[in-house]
């Protein structure tokens, strides 16, 4: 890729983009639509050659859209919002994607008559739904405040997960290695982990990070220290084979737990807009129309059972975890098209298994672009479809669905008691934080395996000490918080079983049960600190022994830098999942900007005839018609101040007015009127 070559395709697309921009601005149509259709223009596959010197160059510049369109849709997906929409989002992907992939394999299998590979293929192309379009065609019609939006948004971001656990289950299929179950565990076993460690510690970080530099008012030092924070996770996602948009979503979401949300959002909106064009761009050089023509059939009728299908499995979906009937019509609506997966899984067929005769590739990317045109239409239609099939729906089922709904309401709410749920809640925060020992584990490791040499020969010679040394020293960070959960879910737990009586039995029940909860628990973390050394630390003998010393000293010494560290950490992260409660009370706060000439300092001179008189006692307001908005005494600003407000000498007033107000008020208090 020449640097010339670059230069001029992204010339000619951003050109081209810009006039499908204006062109379809003018008729209100989805520029996302525009886009694609102007890749397919500019393809060598419509012409018999191409407009452009390197098509792999846009590609990769496209890559870089998909960053941006995902690190967008995170940022207005915040941890409240996510959590929100969790108990929808993942039941409703796992029904659409276990529904899709055996419509998929049904076809293929039976009606087209294709092997159990293709056809596994073509299943993993159609289950799952494009989050970087819907993201752009939501974002274009301005709708990212509807209620439907954010459940569509997440149950799109689960699929995405949930499919790279499928892919990893059809790629042993396709290898000849049978369904390798243990594969696809291992697999959605590191998305967890990723994911968690990602979450938990960018939460306690990167918030705190953006909210600091926000505070300099340097919009240029916040772009790029979120854009540093973005592309290193990105980076960590492609280097643990992940999908680096999922990394970019990720930071995103952490984003969105900044205070500096709002301007983080206007600072990446050109960003966006810039490289989602040339991603669209290239989605639509991959086209070949006549393969397309040629398949016409099979495109249609596929592309049929994944509008049908999905809306089906959706709207079914979110009905059953009890979202409204309008909303997951709009849900179902909206996720009804395929995406960039459906070309990453037809690339991955035609790699593993060299066929490039069948037509699976050209036929799941008709199908995605003939959705893709389709989804606009459906989501603007949705709202009125909604509210139609609202209207039809009989009086009984629509009782018996908002029954429904409450009882489901009823249940998240309740449940066990509100003891019970401290506990399991606090089993979950244990867990999380054994991922997170085993995350810090990973990383390290990951750095463990860099040349360090330009930096430093010794380091280099070293490097597994000093990382193992910095590992525990992390480790133990998450322990102090491990051992206050413990201490805590120990007491609930003991409270649960025998009650909060003071017999003496309760007592020492209370006791044993306390003393059995935290020698489990730290038997376990004592069990996992030692597993990850032993795997992690230096060969040498005297490097263990190093190291087991330093962290006996450390625990032994510094146990409470290790406990105060980890409380900073903790209200960091309540402070990061809080920002959407700070944000709502910014908002409702109403600032009133007040001419210059409409409001003077007058001052009670030491002389003043108004000194020991009340604001009311002088009648201020009825006198002068001015009013007094504050007084400043003593270095101090009192405001909202009454008529029984007592004046002194010295006193500074705000008065709000017009200039003869003003002097009407400063007559007054020299005694005049």
């Amino acid at each position: 890729m020449s640097e010339g070559a670059f230069l001029q395709d992204l010339a000619m697309i951003m050109a081209v983009a810009g006039s499908v921009s204006l062109l379809f601005a003018r008729f209100k149509w989805p520029k996302v639509v525009g886009y694609i259709l102007a890749g397919v223009l500019l393809s060598r596959h419509t012409w018999g050659g191409s407009f452009l010197l390197d098509e792999s160059s846009v590609q990769t510049a496209g890559q870089l859209g998909i960053v941006f369109l995902m690190f967008s849709m995170g940022l207005g997906l915040s941890t409240t919002q996510l959590k929100r929409v969790g108990n929808v989002a993942m039941p409703t992907a796992l029904l659409d994607t276990v529904m899709m992939m055996w419509l998929g394999y049904t076809v293929g299998h039976r009606f087209l008559g294709w092997g159990t590979v293709p056809s596994l293929f073509l299943g993993a192309a159609i289950c799952d739904s494009a989050t970087t379009l819907l993201a752009k065609i939501i974002g274009e019609m301005g709708w990212e405040g509807r209620s439907f939006v954010r459940y569509a948004l997440g149950t799109s971001v689960c699929e995405d997960i949930v499919c790279v656990g499928v892919m990893a289950v059809i790629a042993g299929v396709a290898n000849g290695g049978g369904v390798d179950v243990s594969l696809a565990v291992r697999s959605m076993g590191g998305i967890a982990v990723f994911f968690i460690a990602t979450f938990v510690f960018g939460l306690v970080l990167v918030p705190r990070l953006l909210t600091s530099v926000a505070k300099r008012g340097d919009d240029e030092a916040l772009l790029i220290t979120l854009l540093g924070c973005c592309f290193f996770v990105t980076y960590v996602a492609y280097r643990l084979d992940y999908s680096f948009a999922l990394g970019a979503f990720v930071v995103g979401v952490l984003g969105a737990s900044s205070e500096a949300r709002p301007r983080l959002e206007r600072l990446v909106s050109p960003l966006r807009n810039m490289f989602a064009a040339t991603f669209f761009v290239s989605v639509g050089l991959l086209v070949n129309p006549a393969e397309c023509w040629a398949h016409l059939p099979a495109i249609l009728g596929i592309s049929a059972l994944v509008v049908f299908g999905k809306f089906l499995n959706c709207t079914v979906g979110a009905l059953a975890c009890g979202t409204g009937l309008k909303t997951s019509v709009q849900m179902g609506m909206s996720l009804a098209q395929t995406g960039e997966f459906a070309y990453m899984a037809a690339l991955l067929y035609v790699t593993i298994t060299g066929d490039v005769e069948r037509p699976l590739y050209q036929v799941a990317v008709g199908v995605s672009l003939l959705t893709t045109l389709l989804n606009p239409l459906m989501i603007k239609s949705s709202d009125r479809f909604g509210d139609w099939v609202e209207g039809k729906c009989p009086a009984r089922l629509a009782k018996a669905l908002a029954a429904y709904r409450g009882a489901i309401e009823r249940y998240r709410t309740s449940g066990a008691s509100a003891r019970r749920r401290l506990v399991r809640r606090q089993v979950l925060q244990l867990a999380v934080a054994a991922v997170l020992v085993f995350a810090a584990s990973v990383g390290f490791s990951m750095l463990e395996s860099r040349d360090w040499s330009r930096l430093s020969v010794f380091f280099e010679s070293h490097k597994r000490l000093f990382f193992a040394l910095a590992m525990n020293a992390v480790i133990a960070t998450v322990l102090a918080i491990a051992v206050r959960i413990a201490k805590s879910m120990a007491s609930s737990l003991a409270d649960t079983i025998v009650g909060t009586g003071r017999a003496r039995w309760q007592n020492t029940v209370r006791s044993l049960v306390r003393h059995v909860v935290m020698t489990a628990v730290m038997a376990l973390a004592t069990m996992q600190v030692i597993m990850v050394n032993l795997n992690f630390a230096p060969e040498e003998t005297w490097a263990r022994v190093a190291i087991a010393i330093t962290i006996v000293s450390a625990m032994a010494f510094g146990w409470r830098f290790f406990v105060r560290a980890g409380r900073r950490a903790a209200r960091n992260f309540t402070a990061a999942l809080r920002t959407d409660e700070r944000l709502a009370r910014l908002s409702r706060e109403v600032t009133i900007t007040i001419p210059e000439d409409v409001i003077s300092n007058v001052v009670v001179g030491p002389t003043s005839a108004a000194i020991g008189f009340t604001i009311g006692s002088l009648g201020v307001r009825a006198k002068t018609g001015a009013t007094i908005a504050a007084v400043d005494r003593d270095g101090k600003r009192i405001r909202n101040v009454g008529p029984a407000f007592k004046l002194r000498a010295g006193d500074v007033l705000i008065a709000m007015g017009d200039r003869l107000q003003i002097s009407q008020l400063r007559s007054l208090l020299e005694g005049g009127i």
